[in-house]
């Protein structure tokens, strides 16, 4: 699934920023330091939250809505429920996977983006209301980027509370930092309690093996646009994006053995791996002169599943 924004989602920020005004580099800042600090959206500059963070935030979602798809290729939802919706981004990706969708509820308790999830999605329906209100259902229910905002203490309460709006799949996803991580994990947890089976990117319900000064994060790597690149004062046309999730559904699925969890390391003498599994975190090496295996291995991503 490509990272790239929909023309149909382009042309719509285009329009909106000829409107309202585009993104300065003062408000790509506030926006990126609120964005590494859990800061609220409350006083963000719309213009450069669309500019510079929505297209990072569908590149996350993309890259994990391809993992799940790979693990349940069965399912194709008719509702989705977005939390914290923002301008509604986990909707335009999820759109993307699943054209089976029907129906779409955006839920958001900030009217300004309320609002532009709206305007960007004249078709779906959107209920600014605080989270803890909610009170709809879905086949699919998605959050990302939602528990940043809240403490820590409470990404155990949410998570339960969308896995009881949650009528198939639920997916969680976070900035890709260690406070991001640390929430993923406690609502991970709180998950596997109430019954949820997990699709990933853990390819097991056991306790997670991470170290505590550790944290499992992944990275996808999106196009600037030439606004994103001047509200950046980038050089380069580029960004990566750091992401950390998890997905659990009602009924189990089939894992693969393991996923990559670091960026491989290829060399002579083989293909290198870190791995989470159901033993926990391991390093492993596939030989080059293992002709078949390595030839497959070689193309394996950070992030991937690998059955080994």
């Amino acid at each position: 699934m490509s990272s790239q924004l929909p023309h149909e989602i382009s042309t719509r920020i285009a329009a909106w920023l000829e409107t309202n005004g585009e993104a300065n580099r003062t408000q790509a800042a506030a926006l990126s330091k609120a964005y590494r600090q859990g800061g609220t959206s409350t006083a963000i500059s719309l213009a450069a939250y669309l500019t510079t963070r929505l297209p990072a935030t569908y590149a996350a979602v993309s890259a994990v809505l391809e993992q799940v798809q790979q693990v349940v290729p069965q399912f194709a939802p008719l509702s989705m429920l977005d939390v914290g919706a923002g301008p509604g981004t986990a909707s335009f990706a999820a759109q993307i996977t699943w054209p089976t969708l029907q129906s779409i509820t955006m839920i958001e308790q900030d009217a300004r983006f309320a609002r532009l999830a709206q305007y960007m999605s004249p078709t779906a329906k959107v209920e600014q209301q605080p989270l803890q209100n909610m009170r709809a259902e879905a086949g699919l229910v998605m959050a990302a980027y939602v528990l940043a905002e809240l403490p820590e203490a409470h990404a155990a309460a949410l998570a339960a509370r969308l896995w009881a709006a949650t009528q198939s799949l639920l997916i969680i996803i976070e900035p890709g930092t260690t406070q991001g991580f640390a929430r993923i994990r406690a609502a991970r947890a709180a998950l596997i309690k109430n019954g949820a089976h997990v699709i990933g990117p853990c390819t097991h319900a056991n306790t997670c093996p991470m170290a505590k000064d550790d944290w499992c994060h992944f990275k996808t790597r999106l196009p600037r646009s030439r606004a994103h690149m001047q509200a950046k004062s980038a050089t380069v046309p580029f960004e990566d994006e750091s992401f950390s999730w998890i997905a659990v559904a009602r009924q189990p699925a089939l894992l693969p053995k393991s996923r990559i969890i670091a960026p491989p390391i290829l060399n002579k003498i083989g293909a290198h791996f870190r791995l989470c599994g159901d033993q926990g975190v391991r390093e492993t090496t596939i030989a080059s002169r293992d002709k078949p295996a390595y030839k497959l291995a070689r193309k394996k991503k950070w992030g991937e599943s690998l059955d080994v």
